[in-house]
């Protein structure tokens, strides 16, 4: 079963794997993503979504299409989409949210 933190450091790894080229090696920060979350809140938003939040910044995105729902995390959206595509991840969104759902 996934989880919160599966995810969150699946993310973190891609995000800093995604800016590890030989342009940003010198000025990437990884540190930058130690406090990245993944959040799902049914209660709110009833519709099948995530939260990402990085920091002062946070966004929601569709659990379905990944299309944001609200907020924004400047540069790093594009990452998010990315991450999203990869093997394996929607699946692991879409099992927490079921368990979000069942601890309504």
């Amino acid at each position: 079963m996934a989880s919160f933190r599966e995810l969150e450091n699946n993310l973190k790894q891609f995000l800093i794997d995604s800016q590890s080229d030989a342009h940003n090696i010198k000025t990437m920060q990884a540190s930058r993503y130690n406090n990245i979350r993944v959040s799902m809140d049914p209660k709110k938003i009833r519709e099948a979504h995530f939260t990402i939040k990085m920091g002062m910044s946070e966004a929601t995105f569709d659990l379905k299409t990944c299309e944001k729902i609200s907020g924004g995390l400047g540069f790093e959206e594009r990452f998010i989409h990315r991450w999203f595509e990869r093997v394996g991840i929607k699946a692991r969104l879409e099992e927490c949210w079921e368990v979000a759902l069942t601890t309504m």
